[in-house]
């Protein structure tokens, strides 16, 4: 089935804002599509779908831990725990199934150092039935960071949650949770992500995504299947039935392949186009580019409000120079541009006061865009790194039901972030009119939202931010002289607006 729409008429352009070949790849039809809040129902919900593959699985991913554990499916689920246990048993348990795994070459090396893991990868390697690769197919410093998961090209997982250490939650984010712990048994934080479950036609596109990208890597060209059972997990309620939907890429320019940027141009028509409220969760606010966007709206008398939800502070030894020092200058740019008082950044914590990681990519638009996938609010998630994203809209043909969803997904993310009620957050909303309102208002609770400060600077970290040394653009800007790379180069500034 050719599952590509066509190219959409002016018309059609202005009533929403998909345009296959400008910002998505390809719009399809879902027979069901599940939001998944947080790696404690993706892990059971992707587990439980496995164990009804017959023909193919593809694990598409920046890492994966052989050692995590993906819950149980239920009474009758046998299988082992352990992910390197669970899918050698799938092989050994299932004749004619085969199994593709895909990471990111440049974080397999951390794998050496995780106890057990390098023996689970070489029975692996050794299981003719179980194809493993590292992909190496991308520029000096980018990363693959597709996070994909294909069964019999009938169902596809596709978000922001790796199966990797560290990701496990519930969406209470109890604090001290005894559960979150890594395989070793040290403890980490909490963990806030996202992903979606896709069935019909929009699984068949990421299926295909998934092959491509396979391929890119080294492996052989893999053909389509069709006739296979629907696996989605007998658990799993359906968010949305029978709802168009898009997919949208970011894959770098290299001397093989033509740059993709449908990732960076739907994030720039959507803030564009938003005509009350954006709604954002993302792992880092470092771009450029969506900050011009943010800053031409904040412009306006009557633009949307906009409330962005990070974490505290970047994981990691370097991420925190790069990434936050960005944040740091970007959000004062636009705060001294946000007249109006419509930008908000906030950041989640637990009943005790620990910092949640926000690591889920979530941008929601009115009542009329749900966007969940694996590109960050970051240079590299636009134009350097591989990415792969899914969005819903309400002005498509047949989506209308799809609009008081969208509304409830919101408010359902947010009454998680504060500690209340949907039904508490909606009604805030409602009376206000405002989220920031609904929001501010709300704030206070054990399990709350926390305003951004913005953080002294010193001379090095604001230098390397404003020239984005460790956040570029795309590969050619890994080599592009400082003088012409910057965070404010091609904003206009006012003497004021510098202060």
């Amino acid at each position: 089935m050719n599952t590509r729409a066509a190219r959409p008429l002016p018309e059609q352009i202005e009533a929403h804002a998909l345009q296959p070949g400008h910002n998505c790849r390809e719009i399809a039809r879902a027979t069901r599509a599940a939001v998944v809040i947080d790696a404690d129902d993706y892990f059971t919900h992707a587990r439980a779908a496995m164990l009804k593959a017959e023909r193919r699985i593809m694990l598409i991913g920046w890492d994966f831990d052989a050692r995590i554990t993906l819950g149980r499916g239920g009474e009758d689920d046998h299988a082992p725990e352990p992910l390197g246990d669970f899918v050698l048993w799938l092989v050994r348990n299932r004749p004619e199934l085969e199994i593709y795994l895909l990471r990111w070459d440049l974080g397999a090396l951390k794998t050496v150092f995780r106890g057990s893991t390098v023996f689970t990868l070489l029975k692996w390697l050794r299981h003719r039935r179980i194809h493993t690769l590292l992909d190496r197919h991308h520029p000096t410093a980018a990363s693959h960071h597709q996070k994909i998961v294909v069964i019999d090209d009938a169902l596809a997982f596709c978000g922001g949650i790796d199966m990797t250490e560290d990701r496990w939650d519930t969406r209470e984010h109890r604090h001290d949770d005894p559960r979150r712990r890594k395989p070793n048994g040290a403890p980490y934080k909490p963990w806030h992500d996202a992903t979606t479950a896709l069935e019909g036609p929009m699984a068949e596109a990421i299926a295909r995504i998934a092959r491509e990208r396979w391929q890119h890597a080294g492996g052989a060209p893999l053909k389509a299947l069709s006739g296979h059972p629907s696996p989605w997990p007998e658990g799993l309620g359906a968010t949305f039935t029978d709802v168009a939907m898009a997919v949208s890429r970011s894959i770098p320019k290299m001397e093989d392949q033509e740059p993709v940027a449908e990732i960076e141009r739907l994030y720039l028509d959507l803030i564009a186009r938003a005509k009350r409220h954006i709604y954002a969760e993302s792992q880092y606010f470092a771009s450029r580019r969506i900050a011009e966007a943010i800053a031409r709206r904040l412009d306006e008398a009557d633009g949307p409000e906009i409330v962005l939800i990070n974490p505290l502070t970047a994981q990691g030894w370097l991420e925190p120079i790069a990434m936050d020092t960005a944040r740091a200058r970007l959000y004062e740019a636009l705060r001294r541009r946000d007249k109006h008082g419509r930008f908000r950044l906030f950041h989640p914590y637990t009943s005790g006061g620990e910092p949640i990681y926000v690591h889920a990519k979530i941008l929601i638009v009115d009542d009329e865009v749900l966007r969940i996938g694996s590109s960050n609010m970051n240079n590299r998630s636009l134009r350097l790194d591989t990415e792969c994203d899914v969005t819903i809209d309400a002005t498509l043909p047949g989506n209308v039901e799809a609009r008081q969803v969208i509304a409830r997904i919101r408010a359902d993310l947010l009454a998680e972030h504060l500690g209340v009620s949907v039904e508490t957050v909606a009604d805030r909303i409602g009376q206000t009119g405002s989220l920031i309102a609904a929001v501010e208002g709300l704030l206070g609770k054990p399990k709350t939202l926390r305003p951004y400060q913005t953080p002294d600077l010193n001379a090095v970290e604001a230098w390397l931010a404003d020239n984005e040394v460790l956040d570029p653009e795309g590969p050619d800007e890994m080599f592009e002289a400082f003088s012409r790379r910057g965070l404010f180069r091609g904003w206009r500034w006012t003497r004021r607006q510098r202060g």
